[in-house]
């Protein structure tokens, strides 16, 4: 998200209204207000998962401090102290939060994640397929395996993933953080399939194999909305998975999952059943339709291959459900989906099709955020605009509110989108928004996304 806001806006005032309470409308300001005073503070809202605002803090310039209490080394003293203790606090208030949330009922991924905005689900076939091993199993004259005969089958293909990232601290200090997850080789020349956020924004990404031998890959894509990510090491004569059809499942039949959990177990194998198809699971505020498995999965095992009962690989690991007292719900991406993904990733380097609208969203749809962010009227608001795209020529601007979409009204992001995203590259549309208390419309064509 753009966090370079137009500051030329400063003389723009936002849109007040008679729906919120007239304590708001007093605090409401002009678009740089909305955005300046608020937007880094608030970027983890649009992000979806936690709701964590800073308030300013008010001094009160009447409370005077008496001069002539301490000496100037007392103070110095004094004063390293508390910024001692203050960062201690903070470190300590953080893990607190994060322990806490993290107990409660979540889908959680390996060590990595991204977060974009859902876009168009359309996707350009690729012309160049990558070459991999396909299997149309004849279930009439095909016995299945069990799961000892799958494990040595397919475990070969399965790789561990360890990754480094570059991470700069609160206090502005860097250091390296390491992940792991798994990955599944496609090919035999090296192509391997792993979970997007497994890699992302990794600076250094190793692959180690069954027999112990370790590679540095090359990243060659990735697509954020499937969480598939295509990585390639060189090597030769590796044994690929072959793939299977995630259209002919069934529910209660045999699934085996092969992968790196906990990023030190590379090579465990859990088996379980196909639980559930096609489950809209919503994963970093990202909707995806997966597999879901009685297989026990656990963070590791993101990128790890999900196989049939005659050893053919069914679905990309990437997610579990955690919380108190649950267990037996993983989810995988089906690889009838993850193939077309694969393929436009091996010959564009990215997923084509995919709409980019240029703009950044966020619903305010309480008092208490619409408080936060300085707006009367609760709604669908602009947060930013890529004042390059199409909406920025159209003269779009951060703090408008969406009213409708190509005349249909709507309250919330997730009713916008499920608009884009009947909508083709290409395509015009039509925003009505409230300004300043004045409706007016803008226009402008959908382009495709291009990282």
């Amino acid at each position: 998200m753009d966090e370079n806001l137009n500051e030329n806006q400063n003389e723009e005032n936002l849109i007040q209204d008679n729906s919120v309470n007239e304590s708001v409308n007093e605090n409401s300001n002009n678009n740089s207000d909305f955005i300046n005073q608020n937007y880094a503070s608030q970027v983890s809202y649009l992000c979806g998962e936690n709701n964590i605002y800073k308030k300013d803090v008010v001094t009160d310039s009447s409370t005077k401090i008496k001069q002539k209490t301490f000496s100037f080394k007392t103070v110095a003293v004094l004063l390293i102290v508390c910024i001692t203790i203050s960062a201690f606090a903070g470190i300590i208030g953080y893990s607190f939060l994060d322990n806490y949330f993290s107990s409660n009922n979540t889908i959680v991924t390996a060590t990595n994640d991204n977060t974009e905005k859902v876009q168009n689900t359309a996707l350009t076939t690729a012309t160049t397929d990558l070459t991999i091993n396909n299997q149309s199993t004849d279930l009439a004259s095909d016995s299945s395996l069990s799961v000892s005969q799958i494990a040595a089958k397919t475990a070969d293909s399965v790789v561990e993933i360890t990754t480094e990232t570059v991470v700069t601290s609160t206090f502005m200090q860097q250091y390296v953080s390491e992940g792991a997850g798994s990955g599944v080789i496609i090919s035999t020349d090296g192509y391997i399939v792993t979970n997007n956020h497994v890699i992302t924004d990794a600076s250094n990404i190793k692959v180690t194999l069954r027999d112990g031998t370790e590679y540095t890959a090359k990243l060659i894509g990735t697509d954020s909305e499937s969480d598939i990510a295509l990585i390639k090491i060189d090597a030769t004569g590796l044994t690929a998975a072959i793939f299977g059809d995630s259209s002919k499942l069934v529910v209660g039949e045999l699934a085996v999952a092969i992968g790196n959990p906990l990023g030190s177990l590379g090579g465990t194998v859990t088996d379980g059943i196909i639980s559930a198809l096609d489950r809209e699971i919503e994963i970093d505020n990202v909707k995806m339709t997966l597999l879901q498995t009685s297989a026990a999965i656990n963070p590791g095992n993101s990128g790890g291959g999900l196989f049939n009962e005659y050893g053919e690989l069914i679905g990309v690991v990437n997610a579990k459900s955690s919380g108190t007292g649950i267990e037996g719900l993983g989810f995988a991406i089906p690889i009838n989906i993850a193939k077309t993904v694969i393929n436009s990733i091996y010959e564009y380097g990215y997923v084509r099709g995919r709409i980019d609208d240029g703009l950044d969203l966020i619903d305010i749809s309480d008092t208490a955020t619409a408080w936060s962010y300085r707006v009367s009227t609760l709604g669908v608001y602009i947060l930013s605009v890529d004042e390059e795209s199409n909406a920025g020529e159209s003269g779009i601007k951060s703090g408008d509110r969406i009213v409708s979409v190509n005349g249909t009204e709507i309250k919330s992001s997730d009713e916008y989108l499920a608009i884009i995203n009947n909508l083709a590259i290409g395509d015009t549309i039509e925003l009505k928004l409230s300004r300043s208390g004045k409706e007016i419309t803008k226009s402008f064509q959908l382009e495709e996304y291009i990282p």
